[in-house]
């Protein structure tokens, strides 16, 4: 058997995207897999049966967990964050070791000049071919996200509306500039002919609040309401999903949901787009923008000053038949 660590420290929906490389290592190489990831996340990794051990740090790996690290001796490492905290930690573990290909040339060649010479090639596929030398292949079976019994959401806990079937959307996002405005989101819920719960974390409830005093008990604002667990519990209940370039996304694609994902001023050609999901899935973005993408990752505010990148037509938002 062999004994693998990985290393990705940041954030849900990364980590919910090196599932695949969790469970191909574990169950092709029957190999004992440990993982080192920040606290915040550890909770992602251990209901994950195919993880047998979860490091966790808040921001520098110290040298209590480096000499725990070090006892275990490990056969490979396998880097899929590739930073200088990672790069430090595997010069001091000594081990053999992959890196994972961030590609930070054709991502600064995309956001600054709109020059694309990213692959054509899923972040997924891209972590795999970090171990493909092991003899590790895709087996295409997607992403994985397990959910603890006791975080399982019983629905009848729900508003009677939602009790009884419901579209999850997700309004939050890590940055401004990858979030629909409240306007866009108030008019998506008036056009849709469903209950809907909103899903975001505790910074996003105001935002929900504000959506539901414009729509009423049609809307749900479970924003704050619910740990990550119990959010991945009602992603996995509901009809269907339309979110922003977010974490719950991968882990609306884990549970092969139709999802409807709305981009902003990052786009899908640097490879995270919903991974495997359901086949009646869509994509939808502002195309012909001459700023976009702006970021990697995002802005707290349009650099622009105008979010066109946000000014979506809902009625093609909504133009999945369900």
């Amino acid at each position: 058997m062999k004994k693998i660590l990985i290393i990705r420290f940041s954030s849900i929906g990364d980590i919910v995207l090196t599932t695949p490389v969790v469970r191909c290592l574990k169950k092709q190489l029957n190999a004992e897999i440990h993982y080192l990831t920040k606290t915040s996340f550890k909770g992602i990794l251990q209901n994950n049966p195919y993880v047998d051990c979860v490091y966790a740090i808040d921001k520098e790996v110290d040298s209590s967990l480096i000499q725990r690290l070090r006892g275990q001796d490990f056969d490979f490492v396998v880097d899929l964050h590739h930073n200088l905290r990672s790069l430090r930690l595997k010069r001091i573990l000594k081990r053999p070791s992959a890196s994972f290909s961030k590609l930070n040339i054709q991502k600064w060649l995309l956001v600054n000049f709109k020059i694309n010479r990213m692959p054509d090639i899923h972040i997924v596929d891209r972590y795999l071919k970090t171990v493909e030398h092991l003899g590790v292949e895709n087996d295409y079976k997607g992403l994985d996200y397990f959910i603890p019994e006791t975080s399982n959401v019983d629905l009848q806990q729900l508003p009677k509306k939602q009790s009884e079937g419901y579209v999850a959307l997700v309004i939050g996002g890590q940055h401004a500039t990858k979030m629909m405005p409240v306007k866009k989101l108030i008019e998506i819920c008036q056009k849709l002919q469903e209950p809907v719960v909103l899903l975001g974390g505790p910074e996003d409830a105001d935002r929900g609040e504000e959506i539901f005093k414009v729509v009423g008990d049609k809307v749900f604002n479970a924003c704050g309401k619910f740990k990550l667990d119990q959010s991945a519990s009602l992603v996995q209940q509901a009809r269907w999903v339309i979110t922003h370039d977010t974490g719950l996304m991968h882990i609306a694609a884990a549970y092969k949901k139709q999802i409807i994902s709305v981009w902003g001023n990052t786009v899908p050609e640097l490879g995270m787009y919903p991974y495997m999901s359901n086949p009646k899935s869509k994509i939808v973005e502002v195309k012909d923008l001459s700023c976009r993408p702006c970021s990697k990752i995002g802005y707290s505010k349009c650099p622009k000053e105008h979010f066109k990148c946000m000014e979506h037509d809902v009625n093609e938002v909504l133009g999945i038949k369900y």
